[in-house]
């Protein structure tokens, strides 16, 4: 199904992103799928790197990112939304969860996820099952596996 234009429905939200490349393609999949993107700052590098310029090429689409100059900023903006945090971490299975339209993905800095202390107050936790011995997947994948997920039960239903 193509879409013409963005619409409201789920967000991806970056906790200190801190590989450019990653971030990059993460709002190339965004610009595509019609998705918000939201980035908790500091962010580890400036948008003129041109690590992040090759790969997000012409897809910067300024007017669909959110910047939030941190953590406690993001929560207030997100007190009546969801906040469903990716990790490794969690029990329950990204494709087991309930989605809705306007909750909020949080996927945590490719160096270090979140602080314990948040992780520990995000009420929902989902994670993409992964072979044991792995440590994790690449940021930019988890974030496509699993929005495709919340868009194939919100939008696509």
């Amino acid at each position: 199904m193509t879409q013409k234009t963005s619409f409201t429905g789920p967000k991806i939200a970056l906790y200190q992103p801190d590989i450019p490349q990653n971030t990059a393609a993460i709002i190339r999949t965004c610009s595509c799928l019609g998705v918000k993107l939201e980035i908790i700052e500091p962010c580890g590098f400036f948008l003129t790197d041109s690590r992040f310029k090759r790969v997000v090429m012409d897809y910067m689409d300024i007017s669909s990112i959110k910047y939030y100059k941190s953590y406690r900023d993001f929560e207030e903006a997100k007190k009546k939304d969801r906040i469903i945090l990716a990790t490794t971490k969690a029990k329950q299975i990204y494709t087991d969860f309930k989605y809705d339209k306007d909750d909020t993905l949080l996927f945590g800095r490719e160096s270090s996820g979140v602080p314990e202390s948040l992780h520990k107050n995000i009420k929902y936790k989902i994670k993409i099952p992964m072979i044991e011995s792995k440590r994790s997947l690449n940021l930019a994948t988890s974030a496509a596996i699993i929005i495709s997920e919340s868009l194939r039960q919100t939008l696509y239903q």
